[in-house]
């Protein structure tokens, strides 16, 4: 009656667990507060950053620069998410600290370099902690701000 679950059929058991944890993730993504959202693009491009390592120890070249490739990306997320406006100084530090980061994982991708990978593992890092130690309070007084602002555009667009 029933045919038997097959996962060969769909690329074994890695590809069903990634296909599960994506879904998972894009759960997670629709839901989050921006706090959230850029913690968990800092948690991405330090997972890629870290995966990257491993293939460039193991001298997997294509799956080391897919890893790098896809560490830059997240990281010019960040980059380009980044409110100059309100930020100011603060932002502007970021901005050239993420293009370091950029250009140095393009280098260590280049270079075969552990070195710069971890150099650019650490700088992220110390972001997050940063990120992280934001009190609870101010997250949620910003998230709570952005629902009215939202609330407010919505109520006053016309249909």
């Amino acid at each position: 009656m029933f045919r038997k679950f097959d996962m060969a059929m769909y690329g074994g058991n890695q590809s069903a667990l990634n296909q599960y944890q994506k879904v998972g993730n894009q759960s997670t993504a629709a839901f989050a507060n921006p706090h959230r959202l850029i913690q968990m693009l800092m948690e991405g491009a330090l997972e890629k950053i870290l995966t990257a390592k491993g293939f460039m120890q193991q001298k997997n070249i294509a799956k080391k620069g897919e890893y790098i490739g896809w560490g830059i990306s997240i990281i010019e997320g960040l980059r380009v998410s980044l409110d100059f406006e309100k930020g100011g100084e603060i932002s502007q530090n970021l901005n050239a600290l993420y293009d370091y980061m950029e250009r140095r994982l393009s280098t260590a991708n280049a270079k075969n370099s552990v070195e710069m990978l971890d150099e650019v593992y650490s700088l992220l890092s110390e972001i997050k902690e940063g990120w992280d130690s934001i009190p609870q309070a101010i997250i949620d007084n910003h998230a709570s701000k952005l629902e009215n602002q939202s609330r407010n555009h919505i109520t006053s667009t016309k249909i």
